[in-house]
């Protein structure tokens, strides 16, 4: 059965508080951390139930246990036809098989957050974890199979700047491309892939970095490939700092394709965002006012244009697309600001989309689902925005303005801060 994404419930608002805690939403400024929970391998969940329904047996009773139809009647496979269709909030607040299929490889999956995380405490090196929006509750993810000297977000002697360590969502997958290491190296020599909706969810090595391992690239998805340009390698090198290469993570065997080369080695100072939109991959090398330079590729033409002006002037802090489904338009928050805005080609503007105080310093954004996930500043919360379009109003209504976005917050794990964050199907797990 083919296994197509469900809607990103991850971003709807909370509903009305009541007794029970169990939705994934009610999220406020006065909420308390989720706890994070390690992802189970599927044989100690089972063990762990298979205990459970040991003790509530008498010793001196032996009872056979028939598994619980889907649906009274229909085989399973059938039953998953019938459920497929129905709100995920609705099936995780029936039962618990229903629960236990919404995880299973073969059903449709819901989207949920994936967070980078810091520990906001101590030195305790980087941690992975998604946000189930259903049960509302952060789960760990496996930790990767780090080289050593593994990257770091904190150079030692240089506290005031954190390190990037650059991760991609492609592909329905999670990407790490690069980072750096205590003394400044290229940490990654292969990219690190997580596949949340394999049967197992686990880390995997991609194919080496075409000419040399780099830092301070330009990385993002280009129609479910990774897209690298730029960047440094153990030293600076032309070739690398000028280099671009695509990459499918859907076929881990695959080799990097290089692309045609930057005209020069602007994007290798930092860390810079590769957004795609209309077929164009656009970038900048400064998020923040001032001067900047940007470059856009053209996938279909295979060559580097000049980016429109009007798009450059307006990118003033971190950027995300949304999906080819939505129209592939590009977000951008203004850090200053505090203006979440959107591009227009056609007349080469940025226009509004929500203004707000919380938006201000915004350092990390992803946009799935008609949804925009913004990290706050120190990133202790995720602020979702709702950039669904309106529904058109009565011709009696049509003088008034529209209502703002909705916004609400998901806060981080107790004690960790969110450094990068992505939207990607939600991972396999027994419940």
């Amino acid at each position: 059965m083919a296994a197509t994404k469900r809607p990103c419930f991850c971003c709807k608002p909370p509903p009305p508080r009541t007794t029970s805690s169990s939705s994934g939403q009610n999220h406020n400024n006065n909420s308390k951390h989720k706890r994070l929970r390690p992802a189970l391998p599927a044989d100690a969940t089972a063990m762990h139930d298979d205990m459970v329904e040991e003790e509530a047996v008498s010793p001196t009773t032996t009872t056979t246990t028939t598994p619980q139809p889907l649906l009274p009647g229909l085989p399973d496979h059938l039953a998953q036809l019938c459920l497929s269709p129905l709100s995920p909030r609705l099936l995780h607040a029936v039962c618990r098989p229903w629960r236990r299929l919404m995880y299973t490889p073969s059903f449709p999956p819901f989207l949920s957050l994936y967070a980078l995380l810091d520990d906001a405490d101590a030195d305790a090196g980087v941690s992975f974890a998604a946000y189930d929006p259903l049960a509302g509750r952060w789960d760990a993810l496996p930790p990767p199979p780090m080289p050593s000297p593994p990257p770091m977000l904190w150079l030692p002697s240089f506290l005031a700047r954190r390190l990037p360590l650059q991760s991609v969502a492609a592909a329905g997958r999670l990407v790490l491309v690069s980072g750096s290491t205590h003394s400044l190296q290229p940490a990654l020599s292969r990219p690190l892939v997580f596949d949340p909706a394999a049967p197992t969810p686990r880390w995997q090595l991609g194919p080496r970095m075409p000419l040399s391992p780099r830092r301070w690239c330009a990385a993002g998805a280009a129609r479910g490939r990774v897209f690298v340009a730029g960047g440094v390698g153990a030293g600076y090198d032309p070739a690398v700092a000028r280099s671009c290469a695509v990459w499918d993570p859907a076929a881990p065997s695959a080799a990097w394709e290089q692309i045609p080369p930057l005209r020069d080695g602007r994007f290798s100072r930092d860390a810079a965002e590769a957004v795609c939109s209309g077929g164009k991959v656009c970038m900048v090398n400064l998020r923040s006012r001032g001067p900047k330079e940007g470059a856009v590729f053209d996938l279909r033409a295979g060559r580097w244009e000049d980016m429109p002006p009007g798009m450059l002037a307006g990118w003033k802090g971190p950027a995300a697309a949304s999906s080819p489904d939505s129209g592939e338009t590009i977000y951008v928050v203004d850090e200053e600001r505090g203006a979440l805005t959107a591009y227009d080609w056609g007349t080469d503007r940025w226009k509004t989309v929500a203004e707000s105080e919380r938006l201000k310093g915004a350092e990390e954004m992803a946009i799935a689902g008609g949804r925009a996930c913004v990290v706050v500043p120190g990133g202790a919360k995720v602020l979702i925005v709702d950039i669904t379009p309106p529904k058109r109003a009565s011709p009696r209504w049509e003088s008034l303005p529209p209502p703002p976005p909705r916004m609400w917050e998901v806060a981080a794990p107790a004690g960790k801060r969110v450094v990068a964050l992505h939207v990607l199907p939600r991972m396999t797990r027994p419940e």
